[in-house]
């Protein structure tokens, strides 16, 4: 009964949903912090690869390849084009981004903040920095609701609920990753997990901009999933495969991409 309703919902209801609950699993990963006062830096880096691995997947099968397909479709220029200009697009929004906004990753010093010069307080520029990361994958769901609105044959709601919940499933060690190490920085449990969560609250926004996009110009679609899929690799290459192996703790890492990988292979193989 839940199923056929959330069918016949609008693609923007659809997507607010999707990404409600990728944020929802975020803020259950950051309650991790009411149980837990540190995280084994093994543990953190298997985790980072984990992500890693499912944004690679899902961007491969839910965004590139179907926006490879749509653009032979459409046939108003060469397939590979739209892809390549989304893709190229959306590491260069994040880039953009990452020179703009003040941020720091995990386990840096407060020195190694990156964007514009600021007196924040380092607990800031961490969540900021997860922040911009779930940017894309809040605008990957979007867009993969979109697209089933405007009737694109490739698209199915199999494959966007599938890669709504990848992007979920990652987002329980994101939380986790983000709430318990603010620890140290000396707040409280509680400011931790809110904290932790509020990293989460930008795939809601972006997850409905992104089917409103689709939906409103639908000649965008094979650019638009093609720029989720750009930003989502920007993300991974830049941020959390370097945070990954920063202690070298690298065959552990790389075999957490190879988990999360197949994880988000088999969901969206499975379910699309």
């Amino acid at each position: 009964m839940l199923v056929e309703w959330f069918k016949v919902q609008s693609p923007i209801l659809q997507a607010l949903l999707g990404t409600l609950f990728t944020w929802g699993v975020t803020a259950l990963g950051a309650a991790g912090v009411f149980f837990f006062k540190q995280i084994n830096r093994r543990v953190l880096d298997a985790m980072l690869g984990f992500t890693g691995g499912v944004m690679i997947a899902a961007s491969y099968w839910s965004l590139l390849a179907p926006a490879i397909t749509l653009a032979e479709e459409i046939g108003s220029m060469p397939a590979w084009l739209p892809p390549a200009i989304g893709f190229f697009l959306g590491a260069v929004f994040l880039r953009v981004s990452d020179r703009l906004i003040p941020h720091l990753h995990l386990n840096l010093p407060r020195s190694d903040a990156e964007g514009p010069r600021t007196s924040w307080h380092r607990s800031i520029l961490l969540v900021l920095a997860i922040t911009l990361h779930n940017i894309p994958e809040g605008l990957a769901v979007g867009v993969a609701f979109g697209a089933v609105a405007v009737g694109y044959p490739g698209a199915s709601m199999a494959t966007a609920v599938a890669l709504a919940i990848g992007i979920g499933i990652q987002n329980f060690p994101e939380g986790l990753a983000v709430s318990v190490p603010l620890r140290r920085e000396k707040i409280s449990r509680r400011m931790c997990f809110v904290y932790g969560q509020f990293s989460g609250m930008v795939e809601p926004i972006f997850g409905v901009l992104g089917a409103l996009l689709v939906v409103a110009m639908r000649p965008i679609l094979p650019y638009a999933l093609a720029f989720a899929a750009g930003a989502m690799i920007y993300v991974v290459i830049e941020e959390l495969i370097p945070e990954a192996h920063e202690n070298k703790n690298i065959d552990l890492a790389t075999m957490g991409v190879i988990a999360g990988f197949i994880v988000m292979m088999s969901l969206d193989v499975a379910l699309g």
